[in-house]
This record gives C-alpha cells, structure tokens and sequence, in this order.
C-alpha cells in the first residue's frame, strides 16, 4: 500500500505526475491502491492541507480520481464538472490550488464517452438543443469539437481530447501571470489526459 505524498513543495512537477503515473498502473493490475485513511491521518489534516496536483476532469461517476490513482485524503485537489471546462469558479479553484496550496501539478482529464462532450458534438453534426443549463454548460466544447470534426477517427474521442487540449492550452498561454509566471519558472506544469472507460488507462497526452 502506498503511503501518502510528500508535501508539495517537496515535489517537482515531474515528480508529481510520476505518482500519478504509479498509482494508475497498481490500479489497472488490481493492487492495493488506497493510502490508509486513518483517525491520525484526518486529524493531521485537519490542521491543513498539502495536495500535490489540483485535478480537473469529468463529474462523471465512473471516473474518480482519487480510485483512478491510488491516492487518500488530502493528497489530490479536485476541481469537476461535465466535460472538464474551466469557468470562472474552476480557474479561480486552480488558482487557488497553485498561488495559496503551492502545487507543481495541474491535470485536465477528459475520459472515453464523455456526455457532455457528446453532446457537443449533436450541436456540431444535428444542430441539437438542450434544455435548461445543458446548453450553455456544453457551449465551451463546441470549438474543440469543430477543430476536429473533419479529422479522421471516431469524432467523439477525436472531440474529448480536443477538448482537453483547449483547456490545457487556457492555462498554458492565455491565463493570469499566477498561473504563468511559475510555469515558466519550471516549478508548475499543466498536464492534458486521457481515460480509457474499458481499461482504467490513463494516457497523459498533452505535455508541456
């Protein structure tokens, strides 16, 4: 069983992503993944957290981070919603995650069959409409799914990594100098990924 991460900032951002990249391959050979939660453990961190990665990815319910990675309380910052786009309230929780919690890793997840993302792509290929809030909830993935819509593959996963690339790229180039200014100091970087629903594979695709 793995035991917790170090602190953040005893971590690179390299480092980060590599106990990530672990806690995926015990999970898909079936091991152990859970760091022991235990009643020292919640009151350690109640004193404070020290996450190493903030996470964005899916509110979709078969793609839990934490069971995904292996990892216990107080070790991953969690930002969700369908379809893995960042608002205002994501990017101000990021922000948060990066300036405040000092952590060297942020990761965008998108996952095979992504509702949201499907449902971009009925926009793009039936002009569909949704009710509600869907709509302009999914209005974000729409450029994502244009970029890709004459690319060969199945458009739906060509769209769901599209769109976690525009994400990614928010964050790389066209955010606050809080998020900016430690990646280009090396101490932070913005990670784009992949989960295989079928597998339990995660493919970090996107690298800086």
């Amino acid at each position: 069983m793995p035991e917790p991460a170090p602190p953040a900032s005893d971590l690179t951002p390299d480092q980060a992503l590599e106990l990530l990249r672990r806690g995926n391959e015990q999970f898909l050979t079936g091991g152990r993944t859970s760091v022991l939660t235990s009643s020292q453990r919640r009151l350690d961190l109640a004193a404070g957290q020290q996450p190493f990665a903030a996470y964005v990815t899916c509110s979709d319910s078969r793609v839990p981070p934490e069971l995904l990675f292996g990892r216990g309380l107080g070790e991953l910052f969690i930002i969700r919603n369908a379809g893995n786009t960042v608002d205002t309230v994501a990017l101000g929780s990021i922000e948060y995650a990066v300036a405040v919690l000092n952590v060297p890793l942020v990761v965008v997840m998108g996952h095979e069959s992504c509702g949201a993302v499907k449902a971009a792509t009925e926009v793009v290929t039936d002009n569909a409409t949704f009710p509600g809030s869907i709509g302009p909830m999914i209005e974000p993935i729409i450029p994502a799914v244009l970029s890709v819509r004459d690319k060969d593959g199945d458009l739906l996963d060509n769209s769901v990594r599209a769109n976690v690339s525009r994400v990614v790229r928010q964050l790389r180039q066209h955010t606050d100098p809080i998020l900016l200014e430690p990646q280009r100091a090396g101490k932070l970087k913005v990670v784009g990924a992949y989960y295989d629903l079928d597998d339990g594979r995660v493919d970090f695709f996107d690298r800086p």
